[in-house]
């Protein structure tokens, strides 16, 4: 009997974590077990294992992962949500430009209310590629609006291109940037992936050198 409600109890588990995925839309199949650690990437081991633990989710602390093309800030942040959907959290994946365009549709097609909804109450909410292109004013006042129905209440995971400091500027209207980057920054890890080389160059030569 014992060994049947295991059974049970192991198979309701893997169900749920199934679905946790299956809504969070992962970008890429992606875990930390798999993360290149090696020196040069800029990955303070000792934060990665921390934030691994996802207590910084349970504490509602934001994550803002910076650093070039090419070395893996969307593939840690799958990684990092991935690590949070295992341990019964929710998560979502986002890329900031396709999502600023959804809400635009979704203002005049109806779905604008529930999409919004949605967004708020993810427990860990991932925004790839901020400042990737330039939002307008609507589009800043739609991402105002997440962040502070999220602040203090849910975590939020940033990846850009650009370095923190140059956020304020690349978000372009001043009062909305400060209001914005006031609910983000000030509870936030940060991590600056580096490296001389793309990530994607080096999986493409890895990928080259297997099949010779």
């Amino acid at each position: 009997m014992a060994l049947l409600v295991d059974a049970e109890l192991l198979e309701r588990e893997n169900r749920q974590l199934a679905n946790r995925l299956k809504g969070a839309k992962l970008r890429q199949n992606a875990a930390l077990e798999d993360l290149d650690t090696r020196p040069g990437r800029g990955i303070d081991r000792s934060l990665l294992a921390s934030l691994a633990t996802c207590h910084w989710v349970k504490r509602r602390h934001n994550l803002l992962i910076t650093g070039a093309t090419g070395t893996g800030k969307t593939w840690l942040s799958c990684a990092l949500s991935h690590s949070a959907c295992r341990q019964g959290i929710t998560a979502a994946y986002h890329r900031l430009p396709t999502l600023m365009q959804d809400l635009d549709l979704a203002r005049h097609d109806g779905r604008y209310r529930k999409l919004m909804r949605g967004l708020a109450m993810t427990e860990l909410l991932v925004l790839d590629d901020l400042g990737l292109a330039p939002l307008s004013g609507e589009q800043l006042r739609d991402l105002l609006e997440i962040i502070d129905e999220r602040y203090l209440k849910r975590s939020t995971l940033i990846t850009s291109q650009l370095p923190v400091a140059n956020w304020h500027q690349a978000l372009g209207d001043p009062t909305m940037a400060d209001a914005i980057l006031d609910r983000l920054v000030h509870n936030a890890y940060k991590m600056e992936l580096q490296g001389e080389d793309s990530m994607r160059k080096l999986l493409a030569n890895i990928d080259v050198v297997e099949h010779m």
